[in-house]
Formats: structure tokens, C-alpha cells, sequence
């Protein structure tokens, strides 16, 4: 944090810390830590390994141990206004408050110290009032570019006292009372300086941060800040408008209508792409989106924050709302600012009196500003983009038709492409939508009509979302005029009954002859929702041959083995989780599994036999190959039998059969 933190009895430290909470095993340098810190007025500190950077911290943030992604150490030091004493614990000496002017030259700001005396603000600062001190540290001044040092402290002019002035107010004001989107009147004309304070304790005056905050004097108070400050007077877009390497943004600001927002009050960041940011877009792409107000209006308030965001203020990755509605994700890398984990920020904390504008070499397209091909290339599904494009339905994934395609993604493809046959050129048409959907409005046993005018029906699960045999497997990306769902697996759409798909594959067909002698036909036949796991000829055939030749011959035998292997409800394979329990058409019960819930290849089981085949779709239910006989499992009682009679609650459990040991 960037004030000193409110101190806490050590025992409530110690409970507060991360070492002693119940989900972190306990970390010996933690503890250490803390009874240094329990020493009176010490104050913990996060320092940036390989530079001079510290933070103010406090022992909820030790165990982050980074900031914008580089490790730091805690390290100790007094608080403000006390110093050590030889022999004793911590730091117990108050130290005699001095005024501004000597206090400048103890806390790391005697850069600010010497100016002041040559700007003639020595009798002003030494005297009698109440002032607050923005002192910008030695390194600070160090860092001002020459041309601009010069120009402040030539020949003691009045451009050195105004800067100075500007960094101080006619009053005391401690961090605490530096509130979050708070100004106050400079002592330079009455010009603002700008607070923000964020929820991660950093505090920010015209987003030069805080470093030694509370400083106290007997006439103020100081806060050492890590940057020179310079007068706002301009709204952001006035800067904006200034700048010839953001000519093309200014053109788009204007097409789309937000000039206006951007002159009003607010507290607004811009992330402002620059010429070459647009430069960068194919031509085609950029025309349409400066052509389109809709579009436009999305991708300009996807580059605004709804608040200011000041680059010192970010310590790790944080989601924060765009004005288009959707989140960037901010963060930085060592010194550079980061958006959406990508180091595209050139130029930091522009300020102007309604927000920050920080320049990127990028353009940020947001979906809702995307054709269909465009959200498909932003994705992990590269082969079907390519088998869309192949199959000659660019004008659909490039046009403004409201539709809805399903990407699968590319393990669905298992990494090769397919050739792009005919039946694969209708099935990649039948992948797209008539209608623009979302998956939130989507219901069980829906019909959703394709480019190829199949009918595809929706399942909605306990576990998952599907249609037909494709499951849901990412968040809907909604573009301008369409939506895509990424889905799981590549469809496979229902071609006839059940019977029909035990007909058309060779490996079934010792199971059609039984279901024909089972008398089933007609059942498989019919409308309605059936799982069926159905055993190849290679399940048959690990039969021995007389049980099998007489099993093909018992009509009632085939009906009950043929009906265990049936559900009364369909299931695809996405649907199965962990554990999940079918209702045979006969029989109590069929178990159901998979391997690893979250793989996307995964192997489901029932009754502990692998599918070998799943979801083979028809239009009465679903098929899933097995190449074994389904077997209810075995049920096993437990008898518990003392292991010591002197210690009867010892026992040994051992399986028996139901009828006892």
C-alpha cells in the first residue's frame, strides 16, 4: 500500500496473515516477518528487486510477492517521524517535527529542497500556515528530460516558482484524506491537482504516485511523489486533438459521435490507438467497421475505461469494464503497461482534467464489431475456419445475415483437417444457423434449422449444453451481425432411426439379426428418445460360440439382454459426467462415467465397458458402439467382524455374499 499501514496487536497480525489461514501451509519466513513488523513503528515494505521501487504493504499482500509480474522481498524500515535506538526493539524514537523546508531534506526530496531556495519559496515554506507538500523525490527531478529542467530552473524565472506552487496546497491533508476522484486547489492559480486512490492502497496526484506518503511537518505535511507534476487545463480531447499521430482516431471520434462525451466532465481512460495502430488493420476490415456507426461506436468505447486508470496503479492483471461493456484485462510487465497480456501501450498517463489517455500501437477489435470469419480467426478453431472457407461459405462468415455458427474446436479434429469431400461440404454447411442465437435462450428440444435445412434438436443437461452431439464449450462470442458457438465436437446430424443407423454400419450387423429375433424392430423404429449401447460383432463374437448360437436363438433372452443396453432418455456422450445414472428399458440400473471429466477426449464408460464409438445420432435417439456384453455390476454386502474381541468398535471389513458370512 502507499500509506503507511494501520497497525494491529501482533497476535491479530499473526491470525491475519497468510501463513496462519487454513488453505496455505505455514511459510517460516511469513512468521519471521511478522514479529519484525510487530516491532514498534516499523513499517513493511515490498521492494522491487533490481530497483529502487517500494511499496507500502501490509501482511494481506505479502503473499502476492510480485508486482507487475517481478518478485519482491519485504523489507523494514521506521515509519515516517521515528528513528531507531541502539539496543532497543524497532524503532521507538519520535523524532521533533521540523517545518516543510528542513523536512524536504530528510525524506529523500532535497532536489525539491534546493529549488525551492532558488525559486525563493524558502521563507514561504520555513513559515507560519498549513501546507500540503506533492515534493517529488531526487530521482523524479533526475528523470525530467534537459530541455524541460532547463527551461524550469534558468536564470530563477518565475516558470520554477509557478511549478512548485502547483505542487502544494494551502492546507493539510493526510493520505487518508486523499480520496478517491478528489481535486484540490493548487497554489499556482487555483489550477487542480487530481487524486485518485485505489482499492490496492496506491495513491495517485496527477498519476505520479505516492512513495513516501504523511510526512509530517510543524507547518503541513509532505508526500514524496515519484514524478514532476505539471498543470492540467486540457480535457482529454483536447489532447486528442493536438496530436498529429492520432489524426486517424480523431476522424473516427467524430464519425461515431463521442466528441461531445469526451469535452464533459468525467473520469474516463483512453487507450488511443495511433496512426500506425490503424495502419496495422487489413484495409478491407478497416473500411467496413469506419463504414458501419455501430460497429464503429463498439470499437472506440472498447478503448475507454469507464473510470481513470493511472498506469502506477497497476501492480498485476485486473479486469476492468469498458465503456462497450465487455473488459479489457490491464496489467504490466516490469515497466510496461499491458493490455489483454500484450505490451501495446507506447506512451503512459496523458492527463487531462476528465481522464488519462494512454497511446497503443494496436488496434482492439471487440467481437461485437466482428464478422463472423473475423470472431472464428480470434479462436481455437483454425480447421474449422478453413474447412468454412473451403467450403465456399466465406459470403455467409463475411456478410451482415443473422446467423449462428458452430466452431469445433480443434481437438474435435483431432489435429488433422479432413479432406473436404461433398458430404463434408454439406456437413460444414449444416454447421451454421438460420438465426442469430444465444446460448442462454437456447431449450431442451429446440429445433434449429441449418444454411442446409436439417433440423437439429437442443439438449439441455445437468452438465452441459448441446445440440445433437455437439456440446457447448466456451462463452458465446456475439459479433455485429452473427454469433458463434464453439462446440466440442464436429456435429454429426441425425440420418434416420435408430434401426436405420444399426443398418447402414457393417459392425452391426449380428446386433440387427438379434433385434430382429428380439422382435425390437419396431421399437428402434419409432418415435422417441432412446440411448442404445449397442454391442458390435466384435461383442458378440468374444461370446463362446455355444453360448452365443444359442443366445440368437432365444427370443426372450434377447429381448431382456438387448433392453439393458437401452435407456429410456437421450444421452450423448458430452452429457456424462463423473457419475451419472440411465434407466434401462429393463433392469435397475446402468452406470455411467468417464475417465477425466475435463478432457475433451474422453473415454466414457457403462457399467465399467468402454465406448468405443460415441454418438452416433438418429432421429429417435442416440447409438453409442460398445464392444463387450453389458453386465449389471456386481453388488457386494459387507459383514463387519470385530478384530480383537476386547476392543469391540475394531473391525475388519470383508466382502460376503447376501446371505451372510
Amino acid at each position: 500500500m502507499t500509506s503507511c499501514p494501520h497497525y494491529l496487536p501482533c497476535a491479530e497480525l499473526l491470525r491475519s496473515s497468510p501463513a496462519s489461514g487454513n488453505n496455505r501451509s505455514s511459510d517460516v519466513s511469513d512468521v519471521l516477518s511478522l514479529s519484525l513488523s510487530c516491532r514498534p513503528n516499523v513499517c513493511a515494505m515490498q521492494h522491487l528487486k533490481g530497483t529502487d521501487k517500494k511499496y507500502f504493504t501490509n501482511c494481506k499482500q505479502w503473499y502476492h510477492r510480485k508486482i507487475c509480474g517481478k518478485p519482491t522481498v519485504i523489507t523494514y524500515e521506521c515509519c515516517p517521524g521515528y528513528e531507531k535506538i541502539p539496543g532497543e526493539r524497532g524503532c521507538p524514537a519520535a523524532l521533533p517535527l521540523v517545518n516543510i523546508y528542513n523536512t524536504l531534506g530528510v525524506v529523500g526530496a532535497s532536489t525539491t529542497q534546493m529549488y525551492s531556495e532558488r525559486a525563493q519559496m524558502r521563507n514561504e515554506i520555513e513559515g507560519p500556515g498549513s501546507f500540503t507538500f506533492f515534493a517529488p523525490s531526487n530521482e523524479a527531478w533526475a528523470a525530467l528530460p534537459t530541455e524541460i529542467l532547463d527551461a524550469l530552473v534558468s536564470n530563477v524565472n518565475i516558470e520554477l516558482l509557478n511549478a512548485l506552487h502547483y505542487h502544494m496546497v494551502d492546507r493539510r491533508l493526510t493520505s487518508e484524506e486523499l480520496r478517491h476522484g478528489s481535486s484540490f486547489a493548487s497554489m499556482y492559480q487555483d489550477f487542480h491537482v487530481h487524486i485518485h486512490h485505489y482499492s490496492n492502497g496506491i495513491v495517485t496526484v496527477n498519476c505520479a504516485r505516492l512513495i513516501k506518503p504523511d510526512q509530517h511537518a510543524t507547518n503541513g505535511i509532505v508526500h514524496v511523489v515519484d514524478r514532476v507534476i505539471t498543470a492540467i487545463s486540457n480535457n482529454v480531447h483536447t489532447l486528442l486533438d493536438v496530436d498529429d499521430d492520432l489524426e486517424t482516431l480523431r476522424t473516427a471520434i467524430a464519425a461515431a459521435g463521442l466528441t461531445t462525451m469526451l469535452e464533459e466532465e468525467g473520469q474516463y481512460t483512453i487507450f488511443a490507438p495511433t496512426n500506425e495502430a490503424f495502419e496495422k488493420i487489413p484495409q478491407e476490415t478497416l473500411n467496413r467497421i469506419l463504414g458501419d456507426p455501430v460497429a464503429l461506436r463498439d470499437l472506440l468505447n472498447y478503448h475507454i475505461l469507464k473510470h481513470m486508470q493511472c498506469a502506477e496503479s497497476i501492480v498485476a492483471g485486473t479486469p476492468m469494464e469498458t465503456l462497450q461493456g465487455t473488459v479489457l484485462e490491464v496489467g504490466c510487465d516490469g515497466e510496461h503497461m499491458t493490455l489483454n497480456g500484450k505490451a501495446i501501450v507506447t506512451k503512459k498517463d496523458q492527463l487531462g482534467t476528465n481522464g488519462v489517455v494512454h497511446y497503443i500501437n494496436e488496434l482492439l477489435i471487440p467481437d461485437s464489431a466482428k464478422v463472423l470469419l473475423e470472431l472464428a480467426e480470434g479462436s481455437s478453431v483454425a480447421t474449422a475456419t478453413k474447412l468454412f472457407v473451403e467450403a465456399g461459405l466465406s459470403p455467409h462468415l463475411t456478410g451482415s445475415e443473422a446467423l449462428t455458427m458452430l466452431a469445433p474446436l480443434e481437438d474435435a479434429f483431432r489435429g488433422n483437417a479432413p479432406p473436404l469431400t461433398p458430404e463434408r461440404l454439406k456437413l460444414m454447411t449444416n454447421h451454421i444457423l438460420k438465426e442469430r442465437l444465444s446460448s442462454k435462450s437456447l431449450y431442451h428440444g429446440q429445433q434449429l434449422e441449418t444454411l442446409g435445412g436439417l433440423k437439429l434438436r437442443v439438449f439441455v443437461y445437468r452438465n452441459n449444453l448441446c445440440i445433437e452431439n455437439a456440446c457447448i464449450a466456451a462463452h458465446d462470442k456475439t459479433g455485429r451481425y452473427a454469433t458463434m458457438f464453439t462446440v466440442d465436437k464436429v456435429l454429426t446430424p441425425p440420418m434416420g432411426t435408430v434401426m436405420d443407423v444399426l443398418k447402414a454400419d457393417d459392425r452391426f450387423s449380428l446386433l440387427v439379426g438379434a433385434v430382429q429375433t428380439a422382435g425390437m424392430t419396431e421399437l428402434l423404429n419409432q418415435q422417441g428418445a432412446l440411448t442404445f449401447f449397442a454391442p458390435t460383432n466384435d461383442a458378440f463374437n468374444a461370446l463362446p460360440p455355444a453360448e452365443l448360437n444359442r443366445l440368437m436363438r432365444s427370443r426372450s433372452e434377447l429381448s431382456t439382454i438387448l433392453r439393458y443396453h437401452l435407456g429410456d432418455e437421450l444421452l450423448v456422450s458430452g452429457a456424462v459426467g463423473s457419475h451419472t445414472r440411465v434407466k434401462p428399458l429393463q433392469g435397475e440400473k446402468l452406470e455411467l462415467g468417464v475417465v477425466s471429466p475435463t478432457s475433451r477426449n474422453q473415454t466414457v464408460y457403462v457399467n465399467r465397458v468402454p465406448v468405443a464409438d460415441p454418438d452416433l445420432m438418429a432421429t429417435n435417439g442416440v447409438v453409442h458402439a460398445v464392444n463387450s456384453i453389458i453386465k449389471p455390476l456386481r453388488e457386494f454386502c459387507f459383514t463387519l467382524y470385530p478384530v480383537n474381541r476386547t476392543t469391540p468398535h475394531t473391525f475388519l471389513i470383508l466382502p460376503s455374499s447376501a446371505n451372510g458370512p
